[in-house]
Parts: C-alpha cells; sequence; structure tokens
C-alpha cells in the first residue's frame, strides 16, 4: 500500500468512525525497514515484497509491529509445527 492508498483510507476510516481500521494504518505507517530475525532489508516500494513479506501488529509488542521475511517466516512455522506434534 502505498502513501496516497494509506492517506486515502485513513481518511475513510475517520470519517466513518472505524477506529480498528484506523489503528491498522497507524500500526502500519511504525514498520521497521527490515526482517525482525534476519536484519534484510525492506523496500516498501517494492512490489513483490509487500506481497510476500509478513506484517504482524500486535499491541503486546513494545513497538506494536514486527515484520518478517518469507524465509524467517516459513522456519517459524515449521517449528511451531514441529513443537506442536
Amino acid at each position: 500500500m502505498n502513501r496516497k492508498q494509506r492517506r486515502a483510507a485513513a481518511r475513510v476510516a475517520k470519517r466513518s468512525g472505524n477506529e480498528e481500521l484506523q489503528e491498522k494504518l497507524e500500526a502500519l505507517s511504525h514498520i521497521k525497514e527490515e526482517c525482525f530475525v534476519c536484519q534484510i532489508p525492506f523496500d516498501k516500494t517494492d512490489m513483490k515484497m509487500l506481497d510476500s513479506w509478513i506484517i504482524v501488529v500486535n499491541k503486546a509488542f513494545s513497538t506494536g509491529t514486527r515484520l518478517y521475511c518469507p524465509t524467517c517466516w516459513e522456519e517459524a512455522m515449521e517449528f511451531v509445527k514441529s513443537s506442536s506434534m
């Protein structure tokens, strides 16, 4: 989502009173520019990266958001599956 789209969505959310959407848009504006685990750089303008990287929004995190590259995310999911069996 580019800057123009985020601003338009924020205006719509503000007008409609959708506070949850407003919070999510605000959290997206604070995304780090690297993977949380391996620190690979993240390019917010690259559509392929935007489609494949995982953004986790959680109020329990000190930053509120965490960004994961596809490789780190797959490794985490495999670990969760193996530990739950």
